[in-house]
């Protein structure tokens, strides 16, 4: 049983939303009574809040299985999406589970099933040949970027998964570009459309830069010496790349991080909060960012390389010029290198860019060994900082709270010293170590 169920006006006071954009207004309505719908709409517009508020009010209090299942193509945006429902406070449990988390997690999770269940395509089959949870319950399933899911090879278990839910009255599926198909497993009936993508939300400018190397590294750099203060993504194709040009960064000195498929999960997550919360401002990363990530107000994007088809140069230019700002997209093209047909875009040198570095506090993460799980709040954890450790308001940046642990942005210039200070504190009952990640 559902302690408090609140109300959608109270859900978007707690996640800080003053209003619905039209897409969003659109999908409430149709979401609530279309049996089938397929969600197309551009990066950054808002579709994860478009369908977890109208599935968060048919969901049943009394029932104690699951309800809803969310696919999802990537463990950030499982981890994403159960981040959004648990701001939103509506009252109902939900969990994540994706390939590569320890199984001991999901067993226990599951043990008490969540009303809402999100998680990768391969590690739900898993659980649903296991029995791990019931399905006669659930009554409605989204396909969250559904076509990502199919294109990196997840069709079978999808299939899988469809064919295992003889109860669902309702499917979602969403995307930020325009599907190439619509699997015949499925078995949609008469869907509905909602289609946004020609709708001109944004203000991306995109620029060529020639390299006068067929190495553009030095280019890169010079590129981002310009750029230095600005929240941006340099996309690579490859891991290798990605090492080599963080290593050319480190010998300019400038601060990033690293975001690709072969790093360890702790370590994607940690690249992530650090960019989100301001520890450094620069994120080099694979097409495993392209999309379906949180990753607010990014000014520009590089394409260091570029991806083999269209479809993905338009999903890393989605990262930037969201909802009405604006945004470039930088190529770099070497000395040698042809540019694919899609592109057909303006010539510009780097000296015709401004700089833009600021005198902004620059900020470093904290981790905090407490969470959620420990009765913590963000409050409790400021107020901890403001008072025992003499920090202003302006010296603390964005506060994460997760399940079993803490990250807190805090003044680079005063990190050492509130560490000293406040390592072995108490929070509410629990002794918290503190250190700088």
């Amino acid at each position: 049983m559902v302690q408090k169920i609140k109300s959608q006006a109270e859900m978007l006071a707690k996640l800080g939303v003053k209003g619905l954009n039209p897409m969003q207004k659109e999908a409430l309505q149709v979401l609530k009574t279309s049996e089938d719908t397929i969600l197309l709409s551009p990066t950054g517009s808002g579709k994860t809040l478009a369908f977890l508020l109208p599935i968060i009010e048919s969901l049943d209090p009394e029932c104690k299985e699951i309800q809803v299942l969310i696919i999802v193509p990537s463990r950030e945006l499982a981890l994403q999406i159960e981040q959004v429902v648990r701001e939103l406070g509506s009252g109902y449990k939900t969990n994540a589970i994706y390939g590569g988390r320890a199984g001991a997690k999901d067993k226990i999770d599951l043990q008490h099933p969540p009303a809402i269940l999100i998680g990768t395509p391969g590690r739900i089959a898993d659980h649903i040949e296991r029995e791990s949870f019931a399905v006669k319950n659930i009554h409605t399933l989204v396909l969250d970027e559904f076509d990502k899911s199919l294109e990196i090879g997840f069709e079978k278990e999808m299939k899988a998964i469809v064919w295992e839910l003889p109860q669902l009255r309702k499917k979602i599926l969403t995307s930020a570009t325009e599907p190439n198909r619509i699997p015949e497993f499925l078995g949609l009936r008469d869907p509905f459309y909602l289609n946004y993508l020609d709708e001109k939300i944004n203000k991306l400018s995109v620029k060529i830069i020639k390299s006068p190397e067929k190495d553009k590294l030095e280019t890169l750099g010079q590129l981002v010496q310009k750029l230095e203060g600005q929240p941006g993504i340099i996309f690579c194709n490859f891991k290798d790349s990605i090492e080599r040009v963080s290593e050319h960064l480190g010998g300019l000195k400038i601060p990033h991080g690293c975001f690709y498929g072969g790093l360890e999960q702790k370590d994607r997550e940690r690249a992530l909060i650090k960019f989100r919360n301001g520890s450094y401002h620069l994120l080099l990363a694979t097409d495993l960012a392209a999309r379906g990530l949180d990753i607010p107000e990014i000014k520009f994007i590089i394409h260091y390389h570029l991806p083999i088809k269209a479809e993905e140069f338009t999903h890393r230019n989605g990262r930037t010029a969201r909802m009405h700002q604006a945004g470039v997209a930088y190529v770099l093209e070497g000395s040698e290198e042809k540019l694919p047909n899609f592109i057909n875009e303006e010539y510009i040198s780097i000296q015709e860019i401004g700089n833009t570095k600021t005198d902004a506090i620059a900020f470093q993460t904290l981790f905090i060994s407490g969470g959620r799980k420990d009765k913590i709040s963000k409050g409790d954890i400021a107020g901890l900082f403001m008072k025992e450790g003499k920090l202003q308001k302006e010296d603390i940046g964005v506060i994460e709270l997760k399940l079993d642990c803490a990250f807190v942005a805090v003044n680079a210039e005063k990190a050492k010293s509130i560490v000293k200070s406040l390592d072995n504190s108490r929070l509410k009952k629990k002794k918290v170590r503190i250190k700088t990640i």
